[in-house]
């Protein structure tokens, strides 16, 4: 292909949202698509795949299935590819190892020709002469080294750069200095050897990844010896919101009612439904108690801590080999300090800025009172008519959650989504998508799907006479 003709699309970033979009844009032959990683391969939260962990969505909630059921890139085609569907009807599993899900992602990785790893995009600029936008891109070796530079053109360009670890303030200074094991939870297989090791842990956050491993943790350690601390902000070790009704919220209705909403109502949403989707999986929080329980039948209470509603206000190393923590109970507002020899910190995960990748297109981006950019139910940015005239669009995948609500990272959403923005980039309803998902009404006046435009031909550059 001429390299100076624009793609219909370029996809930033292969985790499992573009690779839902990449997935279900493989059979639109007329669809001009590339997908970009920096990364060599795929890999999702290697650091987590702890062995017998879930996913917390049914194994339906794959990268095409909601979609496209009859598609060839679903979980059970996967499953057919490796002569594995008996074993896993009769396992009778609706929800689905990490491991597994990780190795599903991979082989559709091995087969999609779109996919281009270890290209690294480092700009994204509006050309108002072509009316498309420039994709600098460097070309990495295995080894990370820079191999060449490169240069794509699109009209539209779709954003799944992810999620980064999340360290607290107080906590930044122990992984700087780490002289004392000191990770965050995305990469605790990596160090978990060296974490047993140590005399004393504390796990901090008390969500799914915090339970996990201090669960992991636990029934590694000798009974009798667990030494161990598990902290948490939160109210209580609480369970996932996980009834028929509750799940509702992660439903394409719930979104469209939630985008629609104002600005400060949104906010203070977000804030209040932490247990949709930052709780514990019930089954989890029983295999711990059933493990502290375990532990008792011969006299005596497990060497464990298991503390919520406290904060780490600051935090500092002892000489080189020990790290004390100060704490404050958000209720008895009382204080006291921990010291303890490894710390693993699931503190969650964070949108990664869109600054870097976006400075060029800074001055067409449209934000809220927060400086956060704007983005509409099309999971389009809001920019500026001069770029959106034209027919060029960035959109962003989970990158969107203070417009479009907790199912925002939400794996059950990603075919939905990614069907959405292949109907807007096409202008037709190449997906057909339910135009109602839950049996809850969501507000007094509901907020109906948007039908795409038709789409537009393509506009070819005239050429310069004498050429």
């Amino acid at each position: 292909r001429d390299p100076d003709t624009p793609r219909d699309l370029v996809g930033i970033g292969i985790g499992p949202f573009n690779l839902s979009l990449a997935a279900l844009a493989h059979p639109l032959t007329d669809l001009d698509a590339v997908f970009y990683e920096q990364r060599p391969s795929f890999a999702w939260h290697p650091g987590l795949l702890i062995d017998g962990s879930r996913i917390q969505v049914p194994f339906l909630a794959d990268l095409v299935t909601l979609a496209d059921p009859a598609s060839p890139w679903s979980f059970l085609s996967y499953l057919r590819t490796r002569d594995r569907l008996f074993p896993f009807y009769f396992a009778e599993r609706f929800h689905i190892q990490r491991a597994e899900y990780d190795a599903y992602c991979r082989w559709v990785c091995e087969n999609l020709p779109a996919l281009s790893f270890g290209h690294q995009v480092d700009a994204v600029r509006f050309n108002p002469e072509r009316d498309v936008f420039e994709v600098d891109y460097t070309q990495l070796a295995p080894g990370g080294d820079a191999e060449a530079l490169g240069r794509t053109y699109a009209k539209n360009v779709v954003l799944g750069i992810g999620t980064e670890p999340d360290v607290p303030d107080p906590l930044r200074p122990l992984v700087d200095a780490p002289a004392v094991p000191v990770i965050h939870a995305a990469d605790y297989l990596a160090h978990r050897e060296t974490l047993l090791a140590a005399e004393h842990i504390t796990v901090i956050g008390s969500g799914q990844s915090g339970a996990e491993i201090f669960l992991d943790l636990l029934r590694r350690r000798p009974a009798g010896r667990e030494r161990m601390h598990w902290l948490g902000r939160t109210e209580a070790f609480a369970p996932m919101e996980y009834s028929k009704l509750g799940l509702e919220h992660f439903t394409p209705d719930y979104t469209r009612y939630f985008q629609a909403l104002t600005e400060p109502v949104r906010d203070k949403l977000i804030a209040s439904q932490w247990q949709l989707h930052k709780g514990i999986d019930a089954d989890t929080l029983a295999a711990i108690h059933d493990e502290l329980y375990r532990r008792t039948l011969d006299g005596g209470w497990p060497d464990t801590v298991l503390t919520p509603g406290v904060q780490v206000r600051t935090a500092g190393r002892i000489a080189t080999t020990k790290v004390e923590l100060h704490l404050e109970h958000i209720h008895q507002n009382t204080r006291s300090r921990l010291t303890t020899d490894a710390v693993v910190l699931a503190t969650g995960y964070r949108e990664r800025p869109l600054g870097r990748i976006l400075a060029g297109l800074d001055p067409y981006l449209r934000r809220d009172s927060q400086e956060r950019p704007r983005i509409d139910d099309q999971y389009r940015l809001v920019m500026d008519p001069s770029v959106t005239g034209s027919g060029c669009n960035i959109y962003v995948q989970n990158a969107e959650r203070h417009t479009h609500g907790v199912g925002t990272p939400d794996l059950g959403l990603a075919a939905w989504r990614s069907a959405s923005i292949l109907n807007s980039v096409t202008g037709q309803e190449t997906y057909p998508l339910p135009t109602r998902t839950a049996f809850t009404t969501f507000g007094l006046q509901q907020q109906e799907p948007r039908i795409p435009r038709a789409r537009q031909p393509r506009t070819l550059t005239p050429l310069l006479d004498g050429i």
